[in-house]
C-alpha cells in the first residue's frame, strides 16, 4: 500500500454501530445541550438513524424507530422531556424578545407542541402587542427609531413590511411606523 493510501485510510472516520443504548446516549447528549419537545427530539433521533442507514444497508429502520419511541416514553416518565415546561420556557423567551402571539404559536407548532398544551400555556400570558411592537422597532432601529429622519418616508413601506413579517397586525405596524415620536405611540 502506498504512503498516500495509508494516510487516506487513517483519515476515514469509523462509523460506530447504532444500538438502542447508543441512540439513548445521543438523546441524552442532545438534551444536555438543548431543551426540546418530544416531537423535536423524535425528529433529531430519526435523522440520526436515517444518516446511519446510508452507511449500513442492513440496518433495520423500523426497529430503530421503535427504539426512538421507547426512549421518548422513558424520558417523558423520567421528566427529561416535558412539552408544557418546554412551551412555557420558550413562550417567556419569545415574550421577552418582543414577539407577538401569532409568531410564538407558529414557532412552537413547528417544534411539535400540541395545540391544547399551547393554548393552556398562552392563556396565562399577557400580550401587549403594542409594547412588543415598540420593542421590535427599537431593536431593529426602524420607524421612529431611524437615525436619518429624511429617510423615514422613503423606508415607510419596508419598515411596515418588517413589522408585519415579525407577526404583528397591519394596523399595529402602520400605527407604530407612522408616529413621529415613539412616546406618542399608545
Amino acid at each position: 500500500m502506498s504512503e498516500n493510501n495509508e494516510k487516506k485510510a487513517s483519515k476515514i472516520k469509523r462509523i460506530r454501530k447504532m444500538t438502542k443504548e447508543r441512540l439513548q446516549n445521543i438523546a441524552l447528549y442532545y438534551l444536555e445541550r438543548f431543551d426540546s419537545s418530544s416531537s423535536n427530539l423524535y425528529q433529531v433521533l430519526k435523522r440520526r438513524i436515517y444518516n446511519y442507514q446510508r452507511n449500513d444497508e442492513n440496518f433495520n429502520i423500523s426497529e430503530a424507530e421503535l427504539w426512538i419511541n421507547d426512549i421518548i416514553t422513558k424520558f417523558e416518565k423520567l421528566g427529561y422531556l416535558n412539552d408544557a415546561r418546554y412551551a412555557e420556557f420558550k413562550v417567556q423567551n419569545y415574550i421577552n424578545a418582543g414577539k407577538p402571539e401569532r409568531y410564538i404559536r407558529q414557532k412552537l407548532q413547528a417544534k411539535g407542541i400540541d395545540e391544547q398544551v399551547l393554548d393552556e400555556v398562552l392563556q396565562n400570558q399577557e400580550f401587549d402587542e403594542e409594547e412588543m411592537a415598540k420593542k421590535f422597532v427599537a431593536k431593529k432601529k426602524i420607524g421612529p427609531y431611524r437615525k436619518d429622519e429624511t429617510k423615514r418616508k422613503e423606508y415607510w413601506q419596508k419598515d411596515v413590511s418588517a413589522v408585519i413579517r415579525a407577526g404583528f397586525s397591519y394596523e399595529i405596524a402602520k400605527k407604530i411606523i407612522g408616529v413621529e415620536n415613539i412616546d406618542d405611540f399608545s
